[in-house]
């Protein structure tokens, strides 16, 4: 499902930054924005810009240019929103008055989404720098899901519709996603934007073959797909420090039905068929988290030392509109260069 990056929202508080005069700090679902002091009150509906939103080059986000703006093949130019740090505090998101934005009417309800509105894309990094594959791309099936899970600060109704049910928290590996899936008896590989076509030298296929997953998606005969994360080097600097490219398997899918696979069955596929299944933090029968203990909890290091992107929270035995979603590690985001 496609990210909601600009959307109508409210001021649901207002808090200050010790040791600042002119900025304080605004809540906006459940993210936490800085905004200059004085300018919104609580209730006040504005516009607010995700984390990963890039702006068009227009006059009213010029503000933003020493910052924010950015150039390049993949993206364009524009103006990237991303996670900083003032004075100690984290930034997630832009908050802007309505009154910027003639084309917005006042009047429409919270939630609004603004993304094709206001032409704002996501912003997008380099999957792999694999120019192998990458000079391989095709369309992607439109039958084959897009992994993207929503931020919980998004949508902090999660929270409720978890509460005391059955569930399991898996690290969130900082890779680049990879499916692979059998289709009306094509088999094929795909990064989470396009199909790849078969290549020995890219990194996308090399799991492929490992896994020997051909044989394996063959054997099972029914339309499947095959979601993990491709981890190692020259994948996102390869965060986990492995020698090699690897795969970890965090989804499969019925492409008949679309059913994703219970937690149950996940496990069970992926020791039947040779998987790694991506690491388990926790499993639980009765979900009490808070935000702020998610937050926490997304903290942390991988097993050599670097920070871990975070983690990815699910219920355990919903097989039809699951409830899924991420928290990110507010430490390595701050960190981020780019």
């Amino acid at each position: 499902m496609e990210r909601k990056l600009a959307s109508i929202q409210k001021i649901s508080e207002l808090f200050p930054i010790a040791g600042a005069d002119r900025i304080e700090m605004a809540k906006v679902m459940g993210w936490q924005c800085v905004v200059n002091k004085g300018e919104f009150k609580p209730g006040d509906k504005v516009v607010y810009f995700e984390v990963d939103s890039f702006l068009p080059v227009e006059d009213r986000y010029e503000f933003l240019r020493a910052s924010s703006f950015r150039s390049n093949t993949d993206n364009g130019q524009g103006f990237k929103i991303k996670t900083i740090k003032f004075r100690g505090q984290i930034s997630q998101g832009l908050v802007s008055s309505l009154s910027a934005f003639p084309e917005v009417n006042p009047e429409w309800e919270l939630d609004t989404d603004l993304t094709e509105l206001l032409h704002v894309k996501q912003w997008f990094a380099r999957e792999i720098d694999d120019p192998a594959g990458q000079a391989c791309y095709v369309t992607r099936p439109a039958a084959i899901p897009r992994s993207d899970e929503t931020r919980l600060q998004s949508s902090m109704k999660y929270l409720g519709m978890l509460e005391g049910n059955p569930y399991y928290i898996t690290t969130k590996i900082d890779g680049t996603a990879c499916y692979y899936y059998l289709l009306n008896g094509e088999i094929g590989v795909c990064s989470r934007r396009q199909q790849l076509v078969e290549t020995e030298e890219s990194l996308y296929w090399k799991p492929f073959y490992s896994y020997n997953v051909k044989e394996k998606l063959e054997s099972i005969g029914k339309n499947l797909c095959i979601q993990g994360e491709l981890f190692g080097p020259a994948i996102q600097g390869n965060k986990l420090n492995v020698p090699e490219v690897d795969y970890y398997v965090y989804d499969v899918i019925d492409l008949d039905t679309g059913n994703y696979y219970v937690f149950e069955d996940l496990k069970r596929f992926c020791a039947d068929y040779g998987f790694m299944l991506v690491p388990v933090e926790e499993v639980g029968e009765s979900f009490h988290y808070t935000l702020e203990e998610l937050l926490l909890k997304a903290q942390g290091k991988y097993p050599k030392g670097r920070d871990k992107e975070g983690i990815v929270v699910r219920s355990t035995n919903i097989p039809v509109q699951r409830i899924s979603f991420k928290v990110l590690n507010n430490v390595a985001l701050a960190k981020e260069k780019d």
